[in-house]
């Protein structure tokens, strides 16, 4: 087997801070062994993770942006009896857009439906149109 086919075939698993890839070890002989280049897996690193905070690996839960967009401090005391505010379906999409960064693999239509499982568990009526909210 060439090196090339055995330098593709090659898994390596680094834990690196967001923000902070480095050719120093150990970073960089775990990947000059695999045959890759260390300064331009670092570039990439760095700039594809420049956006993320240090110490925050997921956004915050769903119930804490439907309360932001129902404009209420806390769900009903009793979902399904009492309602303790209203989203739109464009709300829906917004937090279902975010919460999609954390799990890319799962389908953007079941994170909506899961947002809106949430905010009826909350008692967060949710309706078709922005103008109803």
């Amino acid at each position: 087997m060439s090196k090339a086919v055995k330098a593709a075939a090659t898994s390596i698993r680094l834990v690196v801070n967001a923000g902070q890839a480095k050719p120093a070890p150990p970073v960089g002989p775990a990947l000059g062994q695999a045959g890759l280049k260390i300064m331009d897996f670092c570039k990439d690193f760095n700039a594809k993770t420049a956006d993320i905070s240090v110490g925050v690996i997921k956004s915050p839960p769903t119930s804490y942006f439907i309360k932001k967009a129902a404009g209420v401090d806390s769900g009903s005391k009793r979902p399904g009896h009492e309602v303790a505010g209203q989203i739109s379906l464009k709300h829906v999409l917004e937090i279902a857009l975010v919460k999609q960064k954390d799990q890319p693999q799962i389908p953007l239509k079941s994170i909506c439906k899961s947002v809106i499982g949430t905010a009826k568990a909350m008692g967060i009526a949710v309706v078709a149109r922005p103008e109803d909210a």
